[in-house]
């Protein structure tokens, strides 16, 4: 398929006009930098491939070596990554089972074919070409998210990214066949090999992707959401306030907060994931304030202060504000304004003059500071 004169400029500004690092190297710009470059997106991280080579080769250059399982190096003046033309196969369980091969005879065409989307499939030569042998820029124009091949079904990270991708670019579909492949990833239980830090990484990056529901859904079609992310309470609830933490450019502490509110076990499937503690205590937070209704009730200044208490607002005033933005993408009529006052009315209030001016004991003292508080919030 024919490309644009933008795409074309946009491909060609991927590759430096002169490197004498990589001169005589027959290097290629792939995957990501390439997709979105089609795509017009701001460029990311570049990733090369380097076909004929060997580690030697790239020792010799002054290229730093960081690969574990398979020679990746980083370029040392840009640190992008340059990685050897390898093949696969699937020699064991979940996403780590796969035995590589970087010879000197593995073909760019054998790199790409084991990748998996065919938009993420593409490569661009030093003078800026677009070798596309599995056809991702037709998916790509088509909006369509497609396996490279039949191998996609042995590595269960191509189903979160899968899954990611879905999340990122909101106008494309997923082929039904790579759903097919996708349900018996699951159904054959390699699924199940997925490590929680390698789905907290694919959930955060989902988590800030413009439609996150998207990440929640692809999963759940092909019976791997309780797989993944076990307990998870996905309800029409919990999709529309993800939709409105979006909207309303929430961090992702939020974001995931919001995602698991109506979850029964937040700790324990925060703990399963290895989320961030700031995103599983904002987590336990929301889930308690909706449980409770502490916010939505509250009516009394009685009741006020027991919600300012409860949810440590004078200690955090910051999360509290957070928390409060989380429960109105649930609860539409809360009003965080309203809100917002009552916590610097009683943040207002000057615990240490009262203590200062008081003739009695600690518990006096406490009991006065917090009458103090109740009294501003009666003001109000």
């Amino acid at each position: 398929m024919l490309l644009t004169p933008a795409q074309q400029q946009a491909l060609k500004q991927l590759t430096p006009a002169h490197d004498p690092l990589t001169q005589g190297l027959e290097c290629y710009v792939v995957g990501g930098a390439v997709r979105d470059a089609l795509l017009g997106l701001p460029p990311g991280d570049k990733d090369w491939v380097v076909v004929g080579a060997t580690p030697a080769t790239l020792h010799q250059r002054g290229f730093i070596p960081v690969g574990g399982d398979f020679p990746v190096f980083l370029h040392p003046r840009t640190k992008e990554e340059y990685a050897l033309a390898r093949t696969e196969r699937k020699s064991g369980r979940g996403y780590q089972g796969f035995t590589f091969y970087t010879g000197t005879d593995v073909s760019l065409s054998e790199d790409l074919r084991r990748r998996d989307l065919t938009i993420n499939a593409m490569a661009v030569d030093a003078q800026g070409e677009l070798l596309d042998p599995l056809h991702g820029l037709n998916d790509l124009q088509q909006r369509c998210l497609r396996h490279v091949g039949t191998a996609f079904a042995e590595d269960p990270v191509r189903l979160l990214r899968l899954a990611r991708f879905a999340a990122r670019f909101p106008n494309f579909t997923v082929a039904p066949d790579t759903l097919q492949l996708a349900e018996s990833l699951v159904a054959e239980g390699e699924v199940d090999a997925l490590v929680p830090e390698r789905v907290w990484q694919e959930l955060t990056k989902a988590l800030v992707a413009p439609q996150p529901v998207r990440f929640v859904e692809v999963l759940k079609k092909v019976g791997a959401l309780e797989r993944v992310l076990p307990g998870l309470s996905y309800e029409p609830s919990v999709r529309n306030a993800l939709i409105c933490a979006v909207e309303r450019h929430y961090s992702l502490a939020q974001r995931f907060a919001v995602l698991v509110a109506k979850t029964a076990h937040v700790r324990q499937l925060a703990q399963r994931l290895r989320a961030t503690s700031e995103a599983a205590s904002l987590g336990e937070a929301v889930a308690r304030a909706l449980n409770a209704a502490l916010l939505t009730h509250s009516q009394s200044a009685e009741q006020q202060w027991q919600a300012l208490e409860q949810l440590d607002a004078l200690r955090r005033p910051e999360r509290f504000i957070q928390i409060v933005q989380c429960v109105q993408c649930y609860e539409g009529t809360l009003n965080i304004t309203l809100w917002q006052q009552r916590l610097e009315a009683v943040l207002a209030v000057d615990a240490g003059a009262i203590a200062r001016q008081s003739t009695g004991g600690g518990l006096q003292i406490k009991q006065a500071v917090a009458q103090a508080r109740l009294d501003a919030l009666q003001a109000l």
